[in-house]
């Protein structure tokens, strides 16, 4: 008699737990083709159970073609194609595998639940539900709900001194589908320049879809103009405002050069204004788009840090001429950002309280700093450490004087219960001037975990 446990807190239907324990067994071969099951009510009463249910059960199974009915007979497991593999039982991810829980991260930026305008934000969804109940039944743009996009162009304009044409943004789900777009917009065949180290998500974008990478070594004042033009390369990824990791600003000669460059060979700069927002003394930097006349800047960002990682929210602005090309080769996409999220930012945008969190944040974020230097100043070994920082964004670099290579600080870390990342694991060009050089993301760090991370540093064996 076939005899199956079943879970009924699961929220899954007997009938479909008893289906589903069949049709496993006639797959995997422990019920043969040709061979009778038990009636209904004997089942039902083996496996206390109703009739009704043990009938369902057997008449999906039967529509399925696993068993087949016969007067007067009873039910049949059916003749199936044996020469189809069995399906394999599924695979349980090893305990190695398992997304582990830090004691504290400080490699991914976070935000305490504390901070985010949760009041705020659910007030605008309801706004949206009641005033936009119609449009949000309608497609979108592939270039986003207007209303986002006039919201961002006015964000733009008043916040960093930047002219662009809601006609001209681009909305999406996250800096990797721009990246995407970016690269089918420009060619697969171009090579794109890459800072050297940096943020590694474009090169692995790069590599997906069959583009050229070169990676270009940074000096004190960013990307080497030198070393782009002897790349070859035709497209140039740049975060000028705050670099990720070093924090190098870029001062405006630089950006000049390099918009020389790009008109020269009639390539394209790709600004990445990533962590601008965070800026602690002095006025936002001004950003290459501002001063480029010549049509050769697409320029991003994304909500991700100035609200939340959750708010899988990022824009790219096109120069005229790229505009066009875009609608012409890529207009088919669909906009991947549902229309109630963009409704309800755009709300939170042009109503003022998307600079309100920025001004909150900076306020938070500026104190929350102070107080990680501030740990670590107070540290009894603090003549082995060498704090890199511009006063700007949410990280910033230590370097650490240790005997232990990279490996063995992230080993320690990891036996601490600390995340933490090394500086020499974002570049392709290994030096002595990478190693030791922890990055601190300090976003989603309390007051009670610095004693841990002065743990870590204690054990780094200092010599």
């Amino acid at each position: 008699m076939l005899t199956y446990t079943f879970d009924e807190a699961c929220g899954t239907p007997l009938y479909e737990q008893l289906y589903q324990n069949i049709k496993r067994d006639i797959a995997l071969g422990r019920l043969r083709a040709g061979e009778k099951l038990p009636s209904k009510r004997s089942l039902a009463r083996h496996l206390q159970l109703g009739v009704v249910t043990v009938q369902n059960a057997y008449a999906q199974l039967a529509v399925e073609g696993y068993i087949e009915p016969r007067e007067r007979s009873g039910y049949f497991v059916a003749e199936l194609d044996e020469s189809l593999p069995p399906p394999e039982p599924a695979r349980r991810p090893h305990p190695a595998e398992r997304r582990r829980e830090y004691l504290l991260d400080l490699k991914t930026n976070r935000i305490d639940a504390g901070n985010f305008p949760f009041s705020v934000w659910s007030r605008l969804m309801r706004r949206t539900l009641s005033e936009r109940s119609s449009l949000l039944l309608d497609p979108l743009p592939h270039s986003g709900a207007s209303a986002l996009r006039e919201a961002i162009s006015g964000h733009l304009r008043r916040f960093r001194g930047m002219s662009v044409p809601p006609e001209n943004i681009i909305v999406a789900a996250g800096t990797d589908v721009l990246y995407n777009l970016i690269i089918q917009l420009l060619g697969h065949d171009l090579t794109y320049a890459l800072e050297d180290p940096g943020y590694n998500k474009l090169g692995l974008v790069c590599r997906a879809c069959g583009a050229k990478t070169a990676y270009i070594p940074l000096d004190s004042w960013g990307m080497n103009p030198r070393s782009l033009e002897e790349s070859g390369a035709r497209a140039a990824h740049i975060s000028p405002a705050h670099h990720y990791p070093t924090g190098i600003v870029m001062p405006v000669s630089r950006r000049r050069q390099l918009l020389s460059w790009a008109v020269r060979c009639g390539g394209y700069i790709i600004e990445d204004d990533y962590d601008s927002e965070f800026r602690f003394t002095g006025r936002p930097i001004e950003t290459v788009q501002s001063i480029d006349t010549s049509g050769r800047v697409i320029y991003m960002n994304t909500f991700s840090k100035s609200i939340a990682p959750s708010i899988r929210i990022s824009y790219m602005a096109l120069p005229d001429e790229l505009m066009a090309v875009f609608s012409k080769k890529l207009g088919f996409y669909s906009c991947t950002v549902p229309s109630f999220e963009q409704y309800t930012l755009a709300q939170f945008i042009s109503g003022g309280y998307f600079e309100q969190h920025l001004a909150r944040m900076k306020n938070h974020y500026k104190a929350l700093r102070g107080q990680v230097i501030a740990a670590i100043d107070a540290m009894p070994f603090r003549r082995y450490l060498t704090i890199s920082e511009q006063h700007a964004g949410l990280h910033f670099l230590l370097r650490v004087n240790s005997p232990l290579s990279d490996g063995d600080l992230l080993a320690c870390a990891e036996t601490l219960g600390v995340r933490i990342s090394c500086l020499s694991e974002l570049t392709h060009r290994p030096e002595p001037r990478f190693e030791h050089t922890l990055i601190v993301n300090y976003s989603g760090v309390t007051p009670e975990q610095l004693e841990r991370f002065a743990g870590l540093i204690r054990s780094c064996e200092m010599k």
